[in-house]
This record gives C-alpha cells, sequence and structure tokens, in this order.
C-alpha cells in the first residue's frame, strides 16, 4: 500500500489529505498551533495514520512560518556585512510610502529587522564590468564577524555591490565569517538574488538569513516527528512559486518559503479549473486568518517576481497571489466614531472566534455566519468541533449591536456586508485593476469559507460562473499533491545580448542546467521539464521583462532579444530598434507527480432539511439543506451545501450541478 500525504497549515487550521494507492482520499482539518505549528502536523499525522506509516511514499508541507516570521518580528536576530558606503541601503530604500495617504505610518524599510549598529562595513569593490576595484579587506571582516557577534547576532547577510556579476568577495567572506563564527548561518546576496537593485537584493539578503535559524528548527522538528513515526518518506516542502523542494535545499534558501501556503492552494484551484475546461479563472481561498486571491491563466497560477511580505519587496519568483486580512476568524469592532470594520485584527485559532467556546469574546466573521444561520453549529469541521450560537449572538450584540442600536442579526448581516466588500474589491483589484474583465472569468471558492462569501463576490462583480471543488476546504493540501518537485539556478548579468558572445550563454545554461539536474538528484528525481526564461530591458530602462526561450537553442543572445521587443510590444503597445540588455539568467527543472490530484464526489445528497438562514440581498428565507451531490445532480437556490471541510451558500437564481471532481454554480436569468 502506497500513500501520498500533504499538509497545510494555516492562521486557523491545518488541513491535510491522504491519497490511497487507489485514488482515494482522506481529508482531515485539526486546529493550528501559533505557538508551534508543528504540533498541529503531530496530530495531523496520528489521526491519519493510526496503523502506521510504513507505506507513506510522499509527505509533502506547506507552511507560513516563513511569512509569519517575517511579519511577526520573530525571525533570527540578523547583522549586515556590505560594501564600504552602502550601509544604508537597507534604510534608503526607495524613498517611496507604501500608502500615500496615511497620515501616520512608520518605517518604509525594514530598519527594525537590521538596525544601524548591525550594518557594517568593509573595504572592496567589484565594477558593473565584474572587474576587482578594491581587494577584499579580510582583517576587517573578521573585525565585522567579532562586533556582530558581540551584539549577539544568529545569523549574517553579506550583500556587496556588483556581486552578482562577481561573487568571489562574498564567497571569500563566508569563508572568513564562518571561521570566525562557527556555525553561524550566511547568506550571500549573490545567491539569493543574483541581480541589479541593491535595495531589493539587499531586502532578500537579510531576510533569508534572518529566516535560516527559524526554517532549519521549525524543518527539524517536523523530520523529528515524521522519523519517530516511522514515515520512510523524505519531507518536501512547498516554495512560493509552487514547486517542492527537499528539506535541505529549503534550509539553503528559507526566502523562497514565503508564500508557501497560497501557492499550493493556486495549484489546487488551477487544477480544478482544467477538469472544468477551464484555462483562467480567480481563485479566492477564505480560511480562518485571511483570504488570498490568486490569478489563473494558461491552466496554471500566473507567476511574478516582484512579490513582497508586508511592506517589504521580496524579490523571488512567487504565485501572483493577493492575501488581504478577511477570513472567518476577522475581528468585527467600532473605531472612536462608531464606525464599523471588520480585520485586520484575527482571532486565530486561539482563543478564535467566541463560538469556539475557548475563552474568545471578540466577535468575528464566523460569528456572524452562525447568527445568520448560514453556518450549522452542530456540523462545523464534519461535526468534529462543534459551535456556540449563544455566545456567538451575545459577542456580536455586546461589541456591535447594542453600542450601534442595532439587533443582533442585523449587525451580523452588517459584518458579512463589510466582509464581502473587502472580498470583492480585492478580486477587483485583480483583475479590473489590471485590465481583465472578471465577468469572464469563472471564480473558484475555496478554503473553509470560501463558499459562504463566492455568490456575493460573483454577485457585485458581474460573474456568473463558481467552479467549487468538492473539498474546497483543504484545496492547498490537496495542490500540494500535484505540485512538482522543482530546483531553479540563476545568473546574473549585465550587458547588451549583442555583445555577449553566444557561446559564452550556451556555456551558461548548461552550467545552470547542471545544477539544477544535481539538484533534483538529490532530492531522488531526474528532470521532466527544462524551462529557460531571462529578465531583460532595452538600455537605458530601470525595469525588465520575462521572456522565455527554448531549451538547446544555439543562438540563445539572438532568441533573448527577439523575444524581448516581442514581449515589449505586447506589455507596451510599441518597441524601438535598440541594444536588449540581459540583466539575468534563469533555468527551472521540474519533475512532475503521477496523475492529477482531484477529490471526488462523496455521494448523493440524501434527504434534504430546511433551515432559515440570510442569504444575501435576498434577506433571510427557507433554504433546503444538502449533505453531497451525485454526478449529474442539481441543487437549485435558495440551499446550502455543506459537507465536511466547507459550507457553499446558493443563492437565489443560482443553480449548483455537480460533476465528478467539481461543482459548477451558475446565475440563471432573473
Amino acid at each position: 500500500m502506497t500513500l501520498e500525504i500533504g499538509i497545510d497549515i494555516g492562521g486557523t487550521f491545518t488541513d491535510a489529505v491522504c491519497r490511497e494507492a487507489d485514488g482515494s482520499f482522506r481529508l482531515l482539518k485539526v486546529a493550528s498551533t501559533p505557538d508551534d505549528p508543528s504540533r498541529a502536523v503531530g496530530t495531523a499525522l496520528e489521526r491519519l495514520l493510526p496503523g502506521g506509516a510504513a507505506g507513506v511514499v510522499r509527505f509533502l508541507h506547506g507552511t507560513t512560518v516563513a511569512t509569519n516570521a517575517i511579519l511577526e518580528g520573530k525571525a533570527a536576530k540578523v547583522g549586515l556585512i556590505t560594501t564600504a558606503g552602502f550601509a544604508d541601503v537597507l534604510e534608503l530604500g526607495r524613498m517611496t510610502r507604501a500608502a500615500n495617504y496615511d497620515l501616520v505610518f512608520g518605517p518604509q524599510t525594514p530598519v527594525e529587522v537590521v538596525p544601524a549598529e548591525r550594518r557594517l562595513e568593509v573595504a572592496e569593490r567589484i565594477g558593473p564590468d565584474g572587474a576587482e576595484l578594491v581587494p577584499l579587506d579580510e582583517a576587517g571582516v573578521a573585525a565585522a564577524a567579532r562586533a556582530l557577534a558581540g551584539q549577539g547576532v544568529q545569523a549574517v547577510a553579506i550583500c556587496f555591490l556588483f556581486a552578482f556579476l562577481n561573487p568571489a568577495h562574498e564567497r571569500r567572506a563566508r569563508e572568513i565569517v564562518a571561521a570566525t563564527l562557527p556555525g553561524i548561518a550566511i547568506s550571500l546576496s549573490s545567491e539569493v538574488d543574483p541581480a541589479i537593485r541593491e535595495y531589493e537584493r539587499s531586502c532578500a539578503t537579510v531576510f533569508d538569513a534572518a529566516l535560516k535559524p527559524v526554517l532549519d528548527a521549525y524543518l527539524g522538528r517536523i523530520e523529528a516527528m515524521l522519523a519517530a513515526r516511522g514515515v520512510p518518506a523524505p519531507l518536501q516542502v512547498m516554495h512560493s512559486r509552487g514547486g517542492l523542494l527537499g528539506a535541505a535545499a529549503a534550509r539553503a534558501k528559507p526566502i523562497r518559503l514565503t508564500l508557501s501556503g497560497p501557492s499550493a492552494a493556486a495549484i489546487g484551484a488551477a487544477s480544478v479549473l482544467r477538469e472544468a475546461g477551464c484555462a483562467e479563472g480567480i481563485s479566492i481561498d477564505i480560511g480562518g486568518t485571511s483570504a488570498d486571491i490568486a490569478v489563473i491563466a494558461g491552466g496554471a497560477p500566473v507567476l511574478r517576481h516582484d512579490g513582497s511580505v508586508g511592506r517589504t519587496p521580496v524579490r523571488v519568483p512567487t504565485a501572483d497571489v493577493l492575501a488581504i486580512a478577511a477570513g472567518g476568524g476577522s475581528i468585527a469592532w467600532l473605531d472612536a466614531a462608531g464606525g464599523l470594520h471588520v480585520g485586520p485584527q484575527s482571532a486565530g485559532a486561539d482563543p478564535g472566534p467566541a463560538c469556539y467556546r475557548r475563552g474568545g469574546t471578540a466577535p468575528t466573521v464566523l460569528d456572524a455566519s452562525v447568527v445568520l444561520g448560514l453556518v450549522d453549529p452542530a456540523r462545523f469541521a464534519g461535526g468534529t468541533m462543534p459551535l456556540d450560537r449563544e455566545a456567538a449572538a451575545r459577542a456580536i450584540r455586546d461589541a456591535v449591536a447594542a453600542p450601534l442600536g442595532l439587533g443582533v442579526e442585523e449587525a451580523a448581516i452588517a459584518i458579512h456586508r463589510i466582509t464581502n466588500a473587502a472580498l470583492a474589491e480585492a478580486v477587483r483589484r485583480m483583475t479590473v485593476g489590471r485590465g481583465t474583465d472578471p465577468r469572464e472569468l469563472p471564480l473558484v471558492p475555496a478554503g473553509g469559507g470560501g463558499g459562504l462569501h463566492a455568490a456575493a463576490i460573483a454577485e457585485e462583480l458581474g460573474m456568473t460562473r463558481l467552479v467549487v471543488p468538492i473539498a474546497p476546504g483543504v484545496l492547498a493540501a490537496t495542490g500540494l499533491l500535484e505540485a512538482p518537485l522543482e530546483h531553479d539556478a540563476t545568473l546574473g548579468f549585465f550587458r547588451a545580448t549583442e555583445l555577449i558572445p553566444e557561446a559564452e550563454l550556451r556555456a551558461a545554461i548548461t552550467a545552470l542546467t547542471a545544477s539544477c539536474t544535481a539538484a533534483l538528484a538529490r532530492d531522488g528525481a531526474a528532470p521532466e521539464e527544462t524551462e529557460i526564461t531571462a529578465a531583460a530591458s532595452f538600455l537605458g530602462q530601470g525595469h525588465t521583462l520575462d521572456v522565455t526561450i527554448q531549451p538547446g537553442s544555439a543562438t540563445p543572445a539572438a532568441d533573448i532579444r527577439a523575444a524581448f521587443i516581442a514581449a515589449h510590444h505586447a506589455a507596451y503597445g510599441h518597441t524601438r530598434d535598440a541594444p536588449v540588455r540581459l540583466v539575468a539568467l534563469r533555468v527551472v527543472q521540474r519533475a512532475r507527480p503521477r496523475g492529477v490530484a482531484l477529490i471526488a464526489s462523496q455521494g448523493a445528497a440524501g434527504a434534504g432539511t430546511l433551515r432559515r438562514a440570510w442569504l444575501g440581498e435576498a434577506g433571510f428565507a427557507t433554504a433546503r439543506i444538502a449533505r453531497n451531490l451525485s454526478p449529474g445532480e442539481n441543487l437549485a437556490g435558495p440551499a446550502i451545501l455543506e459537507t465536511i471541510d466547507s459550507t457553499l451558500l446558493v443563492p437565489p437564481f443560482w443553480r449548483l450541478t455537480a460533476a465528478a471532481t467539481h461543482l459548477l454554480m451558475e446565475r440563471l436569468p432573473a
């Protein structure tokens, strides 16, 4: 017997799926443990593998540990060693404000991560052609390392000017720091982000170093847990661009894990859309703490290379995901003027919403859903976690309804409307804000709360189709099973393609490809796909476009130039006959898993019940309650479909049709 397990950690729930050898699935949701997320993984394993773990051939993990460590200030204490004269790059940033109209705003750059006293300079200089201008002051590097040790740093970032063209000084500095401070975590900018733009490269390197001790300890706990339970499969972790890494590779460059979980959900949504015959769409994964909106195009999540965590740029390839603080645990509150807000504060997993009966007293979106009859308190999380409607109503009455002079249900409706408006605006930003008409696209609701808000979002944006996974609450965990094992390697350039010999580029591609192949081999796989991309710009331009060239090309420089000119015309409507500068070359290799990871329908709905519920603009009405639908079966609104991991609201004038691996929900003419 072979088992494949995917476990994704969210802010409120940890989701797990186990695929059996026959393709069937077991699903599980357990409460997350924010003090140590690995404990929830252990709980999930105990429930999934009561009979032993000998048959586990794949163990895949998506985690928010890296992102949370940055956002919550829990990363390791880090110091920076940089070129003389450049210690303030991290403080100067781009001289821009993250929010133009905030009257009160905090630091716009990550100065709190590396304050001035931990940013030290050494004499050295590499020129813009990669030639050494000033030799490395090796004694200065050792002195800087000792000074940082005196301040108690746990990690050191090394970022020298133009090191992406010639990393010799950074590599020698690493040797000196490692000899001076044995065992300390070290990150080099030439390995983390080998490309132009000092500020972005410094940010990525500093955060990579700060995450190394955190991720090393966390992944070590997971590996120890797997060993203790006799799991023979190696730990593989989802990285930001939607592939899997072995634990050793994840430790070596943890900055790649900053959008691990949202990328997995986007992969799952893309799989469901392909099965429904749709190459494009928008997914919205609403969990307990946040909502993640992703763009699907060409049957796969759209990638971007200029991601961010909080207000800080983290330049690593990542799925194009917009995260907002609007989840089931988002807290409703009143400002000093009596205005109602929802989020960004969250009740999280502990104590959680008031209806959890764990000591939480603040009203949340989930409390409002319970009061409005949208969520059955007795069947939440498959009946494993009964909710308290009276506690939910009391929290809403005390914090919102009474101060505003509203009834409890009126206040709960207001909470839902504010949440729906925030979610619709986020989808609008990812579509209308980028020149795409959302009315042309299907919406994929995921997460435990996606189905509660999907119809309202669609109505607001004029969308008429929803493609709903059979088990939307564990879509991120399911997406892990479909993700490829993937490694990439990057080399920085700063020259016009016309001045780069074709033989030099072919040799660079060969070396990068060999690096990826070796990395895949260490994770026990052979490459099945090779993708070669280049970041390029016209000379004199500060920003780049990414273009793809064919593996094995005899003329990669000419191919890059031609592809860039075509991409520039497509993006901006014009082009010019000017030299094209190659900024960076990247090779990606993948080994894909067998088949697809789609959970099939669990059977017929059976005898339906009735419940009074708030159905959006239609107000309160009696809705039919269904548990499951067989392929080909229809369910017309007003209705509510309750599954083990989520709840789907089907308002009036909407109809749900079941297929084998998804549900199609369509807006009917009024």
